[in-house]
């Protein structure tokens, strides 16, 4: 199995507006949120990759349009966790690419979320 993975920098606000009001995160507040795709192959293809990195460019532009610098919750709802985040990308990634293995999204240094189905 062949797998590579590339990173996207997208900066957001958002407010965790399910969380109880004593919550931190409830209100408005921002991240410099690191997405990682993983993709995979069991073969790989007539060139030699899993995919060119290059083809990944229309994540990049869907980032770059529709998610930095965005208030995420006028973007996705009003359920902005990271875990959520991963899903949508996920789902998102996969139409286009169907080697996509997993997302991974980062709010903090510290903290990674993914998704990948079981």
């Amino acid at each position: 199995m062949y797998q590579i993975s590339k990173q996207f920098h997208f900066s957001a606000s958002h407010a965790q507006v399910q969380l109880p009001d004593d919550n931190p995160c409830r209100r408005l507040h921002g991240h410099n949120y690191v997405l990682e795709i993983v993709l995979r192959a069991e073969e790989l293809n007539e060139v030699g990759f899993v995919v060119d990195y290059k083809d990944l460019r229309p994540l990049k532009e869907y980032i770059d349009d529709q998610f930095d610098h965005r208030h995420l919750n006028d973007v996705i709802g009003d359920i902005t966790s990271v875990e959520v985040l991963c899903k949508h990308f996920y789902d998102w990634c996969k139409e286009r690419w169907p080697q996509t293995y997993a997302i991974r999204i980062s709010e903090t240094p510290k903290t990674w979320a993914e998704y990948r189905p079981s």
